[in-house]
């Protein structure tokens, strides 16, 4: 897996299932929470394409897709994970190592320092709007001097080390993560529990007690997210 296509893992899963959709299409933040568990479990690009492409040939025989679109990636999590399982010494051998080199980027520059400068306004806006929360607005300004470390890193000679940068946004998402969950009341938790239990009704079933585990978590850490306005830093959501 190139560089660019690692970074750029969602786009191209959503851009697949557009063209097997035959229409373009809203990734809802369930379908944002599926290609998260593919993402954060190591399934190569590839192993998703065979996967959606069998679960599209599986909906046409059946009687739900007479003449009916398939409307979610939730369809497909059987099959990539099937297909992820026959690929997984590719798995094991080339998505879990370091799959970006150190002496190139798949990134400019310059794209890299929009993308930082983009976040520090998010996080700042995300502080002004919620003062009611010291313990967040703290992380939040952690983070914001982080990101300004990362965009110093850009004015060192030779390419941007893109390996340590990654390492450095994942942990601040991370303890961003935790420390929304911490910090966010009972009211609010309940909401998205209830949004997301009406979400995946119609799927639960259809997986496995750890996948499903870890999709209700990366679905509560989106919502939240969405909730405070706060961004992803990891390279992968640089669209």
């Amino acid at each position: 897996m190139n560089g660019w296509n690692y970074f750029n893992y969602f786009t191209e899963i959503e851009e697949y299932f557009w063209k097997k959709r035959g229409s373009h299409l809203l990734v809802s933040p369930l379908d944002w929470a599926i290609m998260e568990t593919w993402q954060k479990a190591g399934v190569p690009l590839q192993a998703v394409f065979n996967g959606i492409d069998r679960a599209f040939e599986s909906y046409g025989r059946s009687r739900r897709g007479a003449g009916k679109p398939l409307k979610s990636l939730a369809y497909c999590s059987d099959a990539v994970l099937e297909a992820a399982e026959e690929s997984q010494e590719a798995v094991t051998g080339k998505a879990r190592a370091a799959p970006v080199s150190r002496s190139s980027s798949p990134f400019e520059r310059n794209e890299l320092r929009e993308y930082f400068l983009r976040n520090v306004e998010l996080l700042h806006t995300a502080a002004r709007t919620h003062t009611e929360t010291p313990g967040l607005v703290t992380l939040w300004a952690e983070a914001v001097r982080a990101l300004q470390s990362c965009i110093t890193m850009l004015d060192s000679p030779g390419a941007p080390d893109v390996e340590d940068i990654e390492r450095r946004l994942t942990l601040l998402d991370e303890r961003i993560h935790a420390g929304i969950l911490l910090h966010t009341g009972e009211g609010l938790q309940l909401r998205l529990r209830r949004e997301m239990d009406s979400a995946l009704a119609a799927y639960r079933r259809k997986m496995k007690a750890e996948q499903l585990a870890l999709l209700e978590k990366q679905y509560l850490q989106k919502r939240l997210l969405e909730e405070f306005r706060v961004p992803r830093l990891s390279l992968f959501y640089l669209t």
